[in-house]
Formats: structure tokens, C-alpha cells, sequence
């Protein structure tokens, strides 16, 4: 914490045992938990709430003001879990009146040159790989996986233990459990080989499987997909999060694709 070569406000709450690298700034009304490692050429602004053993590459730059013209200088947040790594040249926004903070989870890994607009609500054990884009008001839930180089229209919604594929253009909300891919992005199956690595039984997967059968491959609008789900599926965990995130959409559903010569489950 006595690095000479930094500057650090003394209103800073910063615990003991954090590790701060030649030519960081941290700004007044910040506060770092116990045993994070700030990397060199790191600014860390007002508003920022890093939590603990987190790990922040150089040229990050985490809790500057939003890229939003309808910022007045509101007091707002940008909160990071612990024990998160933030990659180098990482860009996280602070909150607008909106909702007052961006939230990024704890146990997430924000690789290289991902940037986290305003408001923001990222869960943890999310994963956005290399350049990933994600505008104001996105919200990312836990376990997810956002392959480099994708962009995030604002206000879309992806659901827990999606995995969607690099490059893609993401302006529709994600459902849970779910692989995308392809342009425009659509269902790509049911992320199975993750949620087996989660501990999910096998009849836990089979029933999501089941479930988007209805949803996406037997030719029926969302609402026809939900009253046959309810009226012919049992009630599970898994089931109840699928329809309630669909009935919640506000930017509305990817699409779904259908080819026999392809097992779409996998």
C-alpha cells in the first residue's frame, strides 16, 4: 500500500494487506478489500467497491464515470466481487440514476479489453472472454460464458449457464442452460458439458432438454411452448426459471433452429 510511485487518496479505504503497483491512481471514495493486487497503471475512480483477493491487471480502469448522456454527476457504484480477476485494459463504468451501481459478481474472470457500460449486473462465476463488449443495463447471470469478440445490445438479459459462441451479436435475451451460436444469434442446443461439469444430473439435463424441445423445435410461439411445458412436463427448479425468464423477456427470445442431420442436445 506504500507504493511510492502511486497516488492514492487519503479518504481511500484500502485494507492492509493489498498489493498496489507502481503508478496506479486511486481515487477518494473507493474501497479495496483484504489481499486484491492492483497492477501497475491501474486507475480505480469514485465509486469504486473492489472486494477481496481480487486480481487487477495493468491499464484497467475500473468505476469511471458512464458513456451515457444522460449522466448529471449522480453518486452511483461500481462493485466487484471477490475473489475476481480483471484482465488487462478492463473497463467497468460506474452506475447512472437508473439503478445506481454496476455490479460485477465474485469468482468472474473479465478477460483482456472487456468493457461493463453503466448499471450493468454481471452474477458471478461469469466468464466474458476477450473484448467483450456489454452496453448499459445488460444483466449476466451466474455461470454464463460469453465467447470473444461479442457484443451486447443494451438491456438484454442472459440467463444462468448459457455458453454463446465468439463473435456473436447478442440483441435478444439468452434463456438459461442454453448453447447460441450462428447469425442472427439462435438456440444451439442445451449447454450439457457444462452442466455436467456443475454437477447436474442426467435427468436434470434430460428434462431441460425436454423443455426446449417445446420452446424451440416443434414449431410452437412462446406461449403455446409454455402452456404445453407447464401442462405436460413436472414442475422442477430447472422448469420454473425457464418459463419465468421467457415470460419476463422485455427484448424478447433468441430464435431457435431446427436440423435433423444435427443433435442439437449435445
Amino acid at each position: 500500500m506504500k507504493q511510492p510511485l502511486a497516488y492514492i487518496h487519503p479518504e481511500a479505504k484500502i485494507a492492509p494487506n493489498v498489493a498496489i503497483e507502481p503508478f496506479v491512481t486511486i481515487d477518494k471514495n473507493v474501497e479495496i478489500g483484504e489481499g486484491t493486487r492492483i497492477g501497475s497503471n491501474v486507475t480505480i475512480l469514485e465509486g469504486a467497491r473492489i472486494g477481496k483477493n481480487c486480481n487487477i491487471f495493468p491499464g484497467a480502469v475500473i468505476s469511471a464515470i458512464p458513456q451515457d448522456m444522460k449522466f448529471e454527476g449522480e453518486d452511483s457504484l461500481a462493485i466487484i466481487g471477490d475473489n475476481t480477476t480483471i484482465r488487462e485494459f478492463v473497463t467497468v463504468n460506474r452506475g447512472t440514476k437508473s439503478k445506481g451501481k454496476t455490479v460485477v459478481g465474485s469468482n468472474c474472470l473479465l478477460m483482456a479489453y472487456v468493457h461493463v457500460a453503466h448499471d450493468c449486473v454481471i452474477g458471478n462465476h461469469v466468464i466474458l472472454v476477450n473484448s467483450v463488449q456489454v452496453a448499459g443495463e445488460v444483466k449476466i447471470d451466474d455461470w454464463a460464458i460469453v465467447g470473444g469478440l461479442s457484443a451486447i445490445h443494451q438491456f438484454v438479459h442472459i440467463g444462468s449457464h448459457v455458453m454463446i459462441s465468439g463473435g456473436s451479436l447478442i440483441g435478444k435475451d439468452v434463456p438459461p442452460y442454453v448453447k447460441a451460436g450462428r447469425e442472427p444469434l439462435s438456440y444451439a442446443g442445451v449447454n450439457s458439458i457444462g452442466l455436467r461439469r456443475r454437477n447436474f444430473s442426467n435427468e436434470q439435463i434430460r428434462d431441460i432438454q425436454d423443455i426446449y424441445r417445446f420452446m424451440f423445435q416443434k414449431g410452437l410461439n412462446y406461449s403455446q411452448a409454455i402452456e404445453r411445458i407447464e401442462a405436460e412436463l413436472p414442475a422442477s427448479n430447472e422448469r420454473d426459471e425457464i418459463i419465468l425468464f421467457v415470460k419476463n423477456s422485455q427484448r424478447g427470445i433468441i430464435k431457435g433452429y431446427y436440423n435433423s442431420d444435427n443433435n442439437l442436445d449435445g
